[in-house]
């Protein structure tokens, strides 16, 4: 089995059957910070998915969108944890 069996056999179906459990999480989440993570989660299993089609299409370009996709996601994601707590004093 090469590389490129690996991932198309065995890491795309767990990136894509992992989006999907988490997106349930997201949809029906019980709490907002539950939904964040879920958030936080679709997008890394996201740049998980790119990785792997930057490697089966040997096209480095990809990478770099997957770069700047996990600094945007780093970010909101802080963001949206500073609006909370500033949220929880405001109560």
């Amino acid at each position: 089995m090469s590389l490129h069996d690996f991932l198309y056999y065995i890491i795309m179906p767990v990136l894509c059957i992992s989006l999907l459990l988490i997106f349930y999480r997201f949809v029906v989440g019980p709490g907002i910070v539950d939904r964040v993570i879920a958030l936080d989660l679709l997008i890394t299993c996201g740049l998980g998915i790119i990785a792997v089609y930057s490697i089966i299409t040997n096209q480095e370009t990809f990478l770099d969108i997957a770069m700047i996709l996990a600094l945007i996601a780093f970010l909101g994601t802080v963001a949206f944890s500073y609006y909370l707590i500033k949220r929880k004093k405001n109560e």
